[in-house]
């Protein structure tokens, strides 16, 4: 075991692409035993992606794609300017309500945080905010995307850990409302603190409000229905990505009529690359995470983190810390497969119910899509705005403190993400 954790530190470092890396560090284990098969690795592969739950995410990741090319997301952004645009910082207030309205679309955090920066990042250097402070608005306010439902890391996370990818869905709604809260909070204070915006545009009024929402109610109805018919039992999550998909259609071609079959191909096109890849990920997650199990390493960890302490309050801190520390340096897609079934026995035996402990999961993963070296947000908008990390970073403290304030918060208050659950999907 220890020669395979050796082998997949090595090809981390020298930046092998990560389902290789995992693919055949684990594959290694197989090669030693003289007892196991090397055909099982094969085996392993191939049902790591047979499985009913993991049909949701190619479905999702098509409505995502097709809802981008329907117009839906110039009409969401004019409703966010109306919510928030008479605050300070008011296009950077824009851009986190766009990202909250956006969770319930794309699902996917780089493609918001490319999406935005392409979209807001001119402006915003037009109203003479700095491109530190700009950058960092544009990618934390991405994270909020994958946590608010339809998010492919919390399918991801309910298909490994066997937890309810519905519960889940619903669970993540106040936190992704909270984390855009507190990014808000933090934007206005820099923006009052930096004299950004001395003349704010008048409020929108109550008309020119309900305007906006009657533009864009097609985007906001679908993450209302999305839950709804989760939670009435019509549809499965599998079965609400499809619908999503016909729905995304549906409104493209005959509502905003802006998706043509030409923009329809390029959707599809860019859902099979992007389905290529996690797919290719979860396969070889797979065959680790049956080495994991033969070796009983989530046994062996449970009694070491037991060991320092049973108090549910240190062992959640300990997870807390490691999950940032590992988020910096593996994607989330990874980290997620490779370390729910080692994390979720040990919480759940301290007393945290694993729907709590997924989206709270979920946050710090995706906070290593803003800190280096991996940074995928980070980097996704720094090179499309042609600013250096060095200066992303340098404003990046406030906002990291930020969310994780909404981490300690949601750990100390658990309800925060169980009320919903609980009131319209209880156990």
């Amino acid at each position: 075991m220890l020669f395979i954790i050796l082998t997949f530190t090595i090809f981390l470092l020298i930046n092998m692409p990560i389902a290789f890396t995992i693919g055949i560090s684990a594959s290694l284990f197989f090669l030693q035993q003289s007892t196991i098969p090397f055909s099982l690795a094969v085996q392993r592969m191939v049902t790591g992606t047979q499985s009913f739950p993991l049909l949701a995410v190619p479905f999702f990741i098509l409505a995502g794609h097709i809802m981008n090319a329907s117009g839906i997301t110039q009409r969401l952004l004019k409703f966010a300017d109306a919510l928030a645009g008479h605050i300070r910082g008011s296009i950077a207030q824009a851009s986190i309500v766009l990202s909250i309205l956006m969770g319930g679309i794309s699902g996917s955090s780089n493609a918001d945080a490319a999406m935005e920066t392409r979209l807001l990042m001119p402006t915003m250097r037009a109203k003479g905010y700095s491109d530190g402070f700009s950058t960092c608005v544009l990618a934390f306010g991405s994270l909020i995307v994958p946590i608010i439902p339809p998010s492919i890391g919390l399918i991801l996370y309910g298909f490994v850990g066997q937890v309810s990818i519905g519960r889940l869905f619903i669970a993540g709604i106040i936190p992704g409302i909270l984390m855009g809260g507190a990014l808000m909070i933090t934007t206005y204070l820099i923006a009052k603190h930096r004299n950004y915006d001395p003349v704010l545009p008048p409020r929108k009024k109550l008309k020119e409000i309900l305007l906006d929402i009657k533009e864009s109610i097609w985007a906001l109805l679908f993450p209302v229905l999305l839950v709804f018919t989760i939670r009435m039992g019509i549809f499965t999550p599998s079965e609400a990505g499809a619908f999503a998909v016909v729905y995304a259609i549906w409104v493209g071609f005959f509502i905003h009529k802006e998706l043509d079959f030409q923009k329809l191909r390029q959707a599809i096109k860019d859902t099979v690359e992007d389905n290529a890849i996690i797919m290719l990920i979860v396969s070889m997650a797979s065959i680790l995470g049956y080495v994991l199990a033969y070796g009983r390493i989530p046994q062996s960890l449970a009694q070491f983190l037991l060991g320092i302490s049973t108090n549910p309050a240190i062992v959640m801190g300990i997870i807390i810390l490691f999950l940032f520390l590992v988020g910096t340096v593996m994607e989330g897609t990874v980290n997620i497969l490779l370390l729910t079934p080692i994390l979720l026995p040990i919480v759940q035996r301290v007393g945290y119910d694993p729907v709590h402990f997924g989206i709270i999961m979920a946050i710090l993963i995706q906070l290593g899509g803003v800190t280096p070296p991996v940074g995928v947000n980070m980097y996704t908008v720094c090179s499309l705005s042609g600013v250096p990390v060095s200066v992303f970073l340098k404003d990046s403290w406030p906002f990291l403190l930020a969310i994780l304030a909404v981490v300690i918060l949601l750990v100390i208050f658990p309800q925060l993400c169980m009320f919903l659950p609980n009131l319209l999907m209880p156990q």
